[in-house]
């Protein structure tokens, strides 16, 4: 089956267009997604790791739950049916807060050039991470991380995990706003 997404333009704007998801990675056309952090007050952050067959960073420790925005669908319902799909939990719209909203290119030595409008949601985890029914599909497993173990991952410094590369300062964004957000 093939996901069919609108094309939004370099500035996050609708154009009004939609295609399958291969076309507009192979043609390296802007469209929406979504990014939502699980944290828990203990302190920590959800990560799953991204399973073996994914196009783009296989078998990586990424954000908690991720996806495209299919055609018609808000990015709200988005956010809502990947948190189901990938972890099999069901939150209410309000336990969602948008964080912002980031531009993303990333080139791929497979040819897939993802341009992406990131809506980024933080959400606390509201069960133990051992009731999470995870997509085989999609995710090998998932583990809350201390904020120490998402720094020395991203600075490759961790022995046993290694995440998605990205912006230093996306990391430590998201782990600022979780720290807001349990007042430490």
């Amino acid at each position: 089956m093939h996901e069919i997404l609108d094309i939004w333009d370099e500035n996050g704007c609708p154009t009004g267009n939609s295609a399958p998801k291969d076309y507009l990675h192979q043609k390296g056309l802007f469209h929406p997604t979504v990014h939502i952090w699980f944290y828990k007050r203990t302190p920590a952050i959800l990560l799953q790791k991204r399973g073996p067959n994914k196009q783009t960073f296989p078998n990586l420790w990424d954000v908690s739950v991720a996806g495209h925005v299919a055609v018609g669908e808000t990015v709200l319902e988005a956010a809502l049916r990947e948190i189901k799909e990938e972890i099999g939990l069901v939150v209410r719209s309000a336990a969602l807060e948008l964080l912002r909203v980031q531009k993303n290119i990333n080139k791929f030595p497979n040819g897939i050039t993802d341009c992406e409008f990131q809506h980024v949601y933080l959400c606390e985890l509201p069960v133990d991470v051992t009731v999470l029914k995870l997509q085989s599909e999609e995710l090998e497993a998932v583990r809350l991380f201390s904020f120490e173990e998402i720094n020395q991952c991203q600075l490759g410094k961790h022995k046993d995990f290694k995440i998605v590369p990205a912006d230093m300062q996306y990391y430590s964004f998201i782990i600022q706003c979780v720290k807001d957000k349990i007042m430490l």
